[in-house]
């Protein structure tokens, strides 16, 4: 987190630990505001990287699980950068402005993707640079969000991946009527204070739950390199374009989606623990014996108590067993449908 940028949310009464905002006093309120209330959050705990340059849309086509190439100026898309076995580096939220990609994903992981995509830069002309230090990302949800972002941009995205731009900030409208807006640093302050009006404040948990009851998936650094992204589920938001030519593990990504359904998949569940399940916790199940039944890709506090997390699942156990955390012997899973279809 930028220093001038931290020291304003600390005057805005920010409680930050490790660069990230836990909240703003009260984190019980906050949660119900962030169940049924209108909210701002700042988002520090993801980066940004740019690719710029001549080459920059075509080489991103081809590192890159979504369609590059037929992004529009006007929308944003999900994406995952992926091994050449085709598991998941890291997933990102990608748009374009005035020919510079911007690939929003969990900041830990932002200088480990940049120098990785470097190396297969070679003769292209690209620059790929990370400003996780110059932009804030902010996010905006419920029912005053629109309105109040209508404010700051000259035409409010009407539909999830569509985004508007002001004169110093980008809106991304993304699933749950929800919105991420990016500016410089310098014009964060006065952007933030137009939206902690309308919009209650809250800590990054709480933007965190509504990622994972919109079944929005992140990889992080605990779960790099495990999953395919329809592990994640990420086909399902649009991340994977089956059309499209090779990619890094395209051949096996492919092969999965057309020669048999993954044995393993995303699901939303809540559980009653005594902390919060850390991405890459064990799961455990009845049918399992003994052998892990899934792991934990996210989890945050839920509003009426206890955790709600997105873990990648065996779907034998899901659909059949009690799936515990931990172990056998952990609290059990309450699985909860997500809000799009899974075949």
């Amino acid at each position: 987190m930028h220093p001038e940028w931290m020291t304003f949310l600390a005057s805005r009464r920010a409680s930050i630990a490790d660069g990230v905002v836990r909240d703003f006093g009260d984190a019980p309120r906050e949660r119900a505001a962030a169940a049924a209330g209108s909210i701002v959050a700042d988002l520090s705990h993801y980066g940004v990287l740019t690719a710029g340059g001549a080459d920059a849309r075509a080489f991103l086509h081809s590192q890159l699980s979504c369609d590059v190439e037929g992004l529009a100026d006007d929308a944003a898309a999900y994406g995952a950068y992926c091994t050449a076995k085709g598991r998941v580096l890291a997933n990102v939220l990608l748009w374009a402005e005035a020919g510079t990609f911007f690939m929003l994903l969990p900041r830990p992981l932002a200088s480990g993707i940049r120098k990785r995509l470097q190396m297969f830069v070679l003769r292209s002309k690209v620059t790929l640079d990370d400003r996780s230090d110059a932009l804030a990302v902010l996010g905006a949800a419920g029912p005053a969000a629109r309105g109040t972002v209508a404010g700051l941009v000259a035409a409010v995205p009407a539909a999830p991946l569509k985004l508007a731009r002001g004169s110093d900030v980008t809106a991304i409208a993304i699933d749950g009527g929800r919105f991420v807006l990016v500016a410089p640093v310098a014009e964060a302050p006065a952007i933030w204070d137009r939206l902690a009006g309308p919009l209650t404040p809250v800590g990054a948990p709480c933007w965190d739950w509504l990622e994972i009851a919109n079944g929005l998936a992140w990889i992080t650094a605990a779960t790099q390199d495990q999953f395919v992204p329809q592990m994640a589920n990420l086909e399902l938001i649009g991340g994977v374009n089956f059309r499209k030519g090779c990619y890094p593990g395209q051949e096996i990504v492919a092969r999965m989606q057309y020669l048999g359904q993954p044995k393993r998949r995303l699901f939303l569940a809540h559980v009653d623990a005594e902390a919060s399940p850390a991405p890459g916790a064990s799961l455990g199940a009845d049918d399992a014996g003994g052998q892990s039944a899934g792991t934990v890709l996210n989890a945050a506090p839920a509003p009426d108590g206890g955790f709600d997390l997105l873990a990648v699942v065996q779907t034998a156990s899901a659909d059949k067993a009690t799936v515990r955390l931990g172990s056998p012997a952990g609290p059990a899973l309450r699985f909860r449908p997500l809000p799009y279809a899974v075949p």
